[in-house]
């Protein structure tokens, strides 16, 4: 295992550590990990994917996106030298996602990967569907053509788990939000109860009111899942059925999901006994996951 820095394609500087395959020969394949909310990449579910990767010669990457943690700082070089930045779960911008993953992708590729698969949980799943969407969006064939799967490890819907997490005060917070930005506050923090986590007004906004371009995750019967029919790669998808952040009976999404795409490579399930991340159950979703890979 080694850090790898690098550059996101914003100019925002990451790093992450790169797991290489015991045999230490050289490995085309590599899985591209995303975390999620108030998350990094030092997490035991990363680790126990990681290692079984390895055994099957299939390296591993995995770096804190500038959504890493809650509140921290980040460095971006603007060209007229290094700007300091808050950044974190509170304060972050999802679509950024796209810089950083792309910014991963060339770093990978320049090491010498030449099948990437993309891995993201929670709310990284939001930000490679999105980056994805805006590959093809772009034609940004070199890049595509390296991605070779893509997982998604419980893919929520964002918008609609805002606005059920609060209820009948929704549209007073979102009153509230409106209000601190008009006057120019957008990087104030929100009251406590508004989100899980702490959270600007800013991202609040990014959540519950901009969010047409995250918004497809929407497994009501009448979404078609549009943005998700788009991903013509392979597709893994995974949910727990314990606590989990949907609103539907595990099998019960499963079961929409899987007849609403028509991707002719999917492979869409849930493990039974798992929560929304996967506690106790790595081994088994890291089984899942090389077994994906190998087959495709």
């Amino acid at each position: 295992m080694k850090r790898v820095n690098f550059i996101a394609t914003d100019g925002v500087e990451l790093n992450g550590f790169l797991y290489q395959s015991e045999n230490n020969q050289k490995s085309e394949k590599i899985i591209l990990s995303v975390h999620g909310m108030s998350s990094n990449c030092l997490k035991e579910r990363e680790t126990k994917i990681a290692e079984k990767a390895n055994e099957n010669g299939i390296d591993y990457f995995c770096f804190n996106n500038r959504g890493s943690e809650l509140v921290k700082y980040i460095e971006k070089d603007t060209g007229n030298g290094k700007e300091k930045m808050l950044a974190g779960t509170s304060y972050e911008d999802v679509t950024e996602g796209y810089e950083d993953i792309v910014g991963a992708i060339i770093k990978l590729k320049e090491i010498g990967y030449t099948q990437i698969y993309l891995q993201g949980h929670s709310l990284g799943c939001t930000k490679i569907v999105y980056t994805y969407n805006e590959l093809q969006e772009e034609q940004e064939n070199d890049i595509l053509e390296s991605i070779k799967g893509i997982i998604l490890l419980s893919l929520i819907d964002i918008p609609t788990a805002v606005k059920v997490y609060l209820g009948e005060n929704y549209t007073s917070y979102l009153r509230l939000a409106e209000e601190k930005e008009q006057e120019g506050k957008k990087m104030h923090l929100m009251p406590k109860e508004s989100f899980i986590y702490p959270i600007s007004v800013k991202t609040f906004l990014r959540y519950a009111r901009d969010n047409q371009s995250i918004n497809f995750a929407n497994y009501s019967k009448d979404s078609n899942l549009e943005v998700l029919n788009k991903i013509d790669k392979p597709l893994f998808m995974r949910w727990g059925n314990v606590n989990e952040m949907i609103l539907q009976k595990a099998d019960e999404l499963v079961s929409i999901v899987s007849n609403k795409l028509e991707n002719k490579n999917k492979n869409i399930d849930y493990i039974d006994g798992a929560n929304h991340s996967y506690t106790e159950k790595h081994e088994i979703l890291a089984e899942q996951i090389i077994e994906f890979i190998k087959e495709n």
